[in-house]
């Protein structure tokens, strides 16, 4: 019996961590081979994208998939997580106007990690590192902020609706804000609305998962991109990792274009239209069917 493949989109439930649904995951369906493409904190809810079986050999080309988040933060307090969860560092009586300060977080910026992350330094989770007392000095990465839209729910709490790149750190988005104002700030809640092409609308409960074991083909995940289907000479020089040449078969595609590569209807391969000395052709990088 061929082990199941294929993606879930999880609602994930607050007090679970990503690790926690995919071991869920893993009992519900009977398999080992179980991943996700980006982290939810305990306290979030919201989209968890997981990939089950053969899907698991694409995460790397899904993690930079643009997300969506609706947040809401409290200012006038900092916690030591950067959320409600955490013990206080400190609250402020004064709270300023917020005006358009949204117009400051829009595109490229840089953030600098917070310590309760699973990001490692040294080999050691920094997570793990803040629950010792010890901090060490992390290096601001770059990330890109799409959209950003902030709105007042009552007094001194706001709620934040942004698309954003990979990467992003909403704790410390709510965080720099605060700073931004000289007051401080600490989120409250976090949804992932949508990560890609999945939003909160696709997504299944771990219930709902249990009682229909629903399954999203593997190629819904690159929905976005153009598909090639390939004759059975082609397909089969395709499967072994030979690069196809553009001329051959037809297609026209931009030098770097990721395409889906089928035979008949069954979707086996990402392919990248590369350059060669013969010509442009679609070079198999990940196969998914063996």
């Amino acid at each position: 019996m061929d082990e199941p493949s294929g993606v879930l989109t999880v609602n994930k439930p607050a007090g679970m961590t990503s690790h926690d649904v995919v071991n869920k995951v893993r009992k519900i369906y009977g398999i080992k081979r179980v991943g996700h493409t980006g982290t939810l904190d305990p306290i979030a809810t919201g989209v968890l994208v997981v990939l089950i079986g053969r899907a698991a050999k694409v995460a790397e080309f899904i993690v930079n998939d643009v997300k969506k988040y609706r947040a809401r933060f409290q200012l006038g307090i900092t916690t030591e997580t950067g959320d409600i969860t955490g013990k206080p560092i400190s609250t402020s009586d004064v709270i300023p106007p917020i005006g358009n300060i949204n117009d400051k977080f829009i595109g490229a910026i840089k953030q600098v990690p917070p310590m309760y992350s699973a990001i490692k330094i040294g080999g050691q989770k920094l997570v793990d590192l803040a629950r010792q007392g010890i901090e060490v000095e992390r290096e601001a990465r770059e990330i890109f902020i799409y959209e950003l839209e902030i709105q007042q729910i009552e007094a001194n709490i706001y709620e934040l609706i942004t698309k954003c790149s990979k990467g992003t750190y909403i704790r410390t988005l709510c965080e720099d804000i605060g700073a931004e104002l000289g007051c401080g700030a600490t989120m409250l809640s976090l949804v992932r609305e949508m990560n890609g092409v999945f939003a909160l609308t696709d997504s299944h409960t771990l219930e709902e998962i249990e009682r229909m074991k629903p399954l999203i083909p593997v190629d819904e995940l690159f929905r976005d991109l153009p598909s090639v289907v390939l004759p059975d000479f082609y397909a089969r020089l395709a499967r072994t990792g030979n690069e196809i040449y553009q001329a051959k078969i037809n297609t026209a595609f931009e030098t770097d274009a990721i395409v889906k590569l089928y035979h008949g209807s069954e979707f086996f391969a990402l392919a990248k239209a590369e350059d060669f000395e013969k010509g442009s052709a679609l070079k198999p990088i990940k196969q998914i069917v063996i």
